[in-house]
């Protein structure tokens, strides 16, 4: 079996993976970096050019697993494009989204390269989705089958519990197995239920590290963590002040808004209108149709019924008075620029009545990571188009990851007991936790971090 890392980069990147396995190729993934432009930001697939892959496989649908999606398929057209059922439902927005996405930047930052795909070839790529549900076996080289002379290797997807159609994806030849871990979580959320992993195993095992420079604090529990957020929310909604928790479109929007449905419904909130962009409504739309296919809690709650949610129109956020204790639910979770995040971020952050609550990741180097570095009183840049800002807003940070805890992860590295770990999706302090703790466990496993477009063999 050889594996081939195609991030460009050692941190958190584009998600890609190619594995040869008894003739075949697999690409585990076609993500675009979440912090580089252009061509820059995808996989290395020129790498790999002229070798024939059978399928692509696809671990869920955010951007930096997705993104590249249609490259991928323009460097290998034979190839056969396969994820979970629900996430046939998401990859093809997802992948319009990102298009909109590259034509503004284009025409705001000069970025002429953009977009690197069109709508018109999402669309001539989307019917060659096909999606699976979790736990069946597919054989994925049965193209080539006859040319081989042997049974196709085959895949299975199975609930990775980070985000609707999240899977893990298990490998599987005559004589060797893969699993792929994807982006995943070992406890339950808000709506989705904790990954289901049971009784893997595998002689390799490729594995995400997100979390590995972080340790869980002594005592701590998403019961409390939601608590928190609670009465932070019920605080500034007493003092008539606006509460923005920048988020996600895909996933963490419609964990927050189940969230807050809960907290209406109980009565620790009282019943109003939640502000939300218009992809995090698209999305929430498909967690409704889909709750019955999916694996989670209150799967007869229904967000646009349990809540009135006003999707925010083009340039209201600039408009509209932030007062009267308003809650905003909206993109994007890093508070990029010319997204309603930013933009209300920026009108907020010098009123001590408003609070900003960051309930995920945010990148230190873009605007909603320097925001959370911030003390109050400080005035530091938020980004070019906000320039100068002085935090006198409330601020804080609640801990509810859709990613595995780190100490989580390594317990199933010893339920796996693969031969072999490649260790990726994570910092060089992440990675480097991880491999420190799983050769003090399992001194008899291979430990492999492999570079940016090396290959190896296991």
């Amino acid at each position: 079996m050889k594996i081939t890392n195609l991030n460009p980069d050692t941190e958190i990147g584009a998600s890609a993976w190619l594995v040869e396995l008894e003739g075949h190729r697999l690409l585990l993934d076609a993500g675009m970096h979440p912090k580089r432009e252009g061509r820059a930001g995808q996989p290395l697939f020129d790498l790999v050019r002229g070798r024939e892959v059978d399928a692509i496989a696809l671990s869920h649908c955010h951007h930096d697993h997705l993104g590249a999606l249609p490259v991928a398929v323009r460097h290998f057209p034979q190839a056969h494009v396969l994820m979970s059922e629900l996430s046939y439902f998401l990859a093809e927005r997802v992948l319009h989204n990102s298009v909109n996405v590259m034509i503004r930047q284009r025409d705001e930052l000069g970025l002429k390269e953009y977009p690197l795909y069109s709508h018109d070839e999402v669309e001539d790529l989307a019917p060659r989705f096909q999606g699976f549900r979790y736990n069946r076996e597919v054989d994925w080289a049965a193209f080539h089958k006859a040319r081989a002379g042997a049974p196709s290797p085959t895949l299975e997807f199975y609930d990775a519990g980070h985000t609707l159609g999240s899977a893990g994806i298990m490998v599987r030849g005559r004589k060797e197995t893969l699993f792929y871990t994807g982006d995943v979580c070992f406890h339950d959320q808000t709506l989705l239920r904790s990954a289901r992993f049971e009784d893997v195993r595998a002689d390799v095992l490729v594995m995400e590290t997100t979390r590995g420079n972080r340790a869980t604090p002594p005592g701590f529990t998403r019961e409390k963590e939601i608590e928190r957020l609670t009465v932070a929310i019920e605080r500034v909604l007493k003092r008539k002040g606006c509460v923005l928790l920048p988020t996600f479109a895909l996933g963490r929007t419609q964990e927050i808004l189940a969230l807050l449905a809960l907290l209406m419904r109980s009565g620790r909130l009282k019943p109003q209108p939640v502000f939300i962009g218009g992809l995090g409504r698209v999305f929430t739309e498909i967690y409704d149709l889909e709750a019955h296919r999916t694996h989670r809690q209150h799967s007869g709650l229904q967000l646009r019924e349990a809540l009135n949610l006003i999707v925010l129109e083009h340039g209201q956020v600039e408009k509209m008075k932030l007062s009267g204790g308003r809650i905003f639910v909206v993109t994007s979770g890093m508070m990029n620029e010319n997204t309603a995040a930013h933009n209300l971020a920026a009108r907020m952050i010098g009123d001590p009545r408003q609070a900003i609550f960051f309930v995920g990741y945010a990148d230190p180097d873009t605007p909603g990571g320097r925001l959370r570095a911030a003390q109050r009183g400080e005035t530091f840049t938020l980004s070019p188009s906000a320039g100068q800002v002085t935090l006198n807003c409330e601020l804080d940070h609640f801990d509810l990851t859709a990613h595995a805890n780190r100490e989580e992860l390594l317990d199933f590295v010893g339920e796996v007991e693969p031969r072999a770990v490649l260790l990726g999706h994570g910092g060089d302090a992440s990675r480097r936790w991880f491999a420190e703790q799983i050769h003090a466990r399992h001194p008899k496993t291979k430990i492999i971090q492999p570079t940016p477009g090396q290959t190896v063999e296991v």
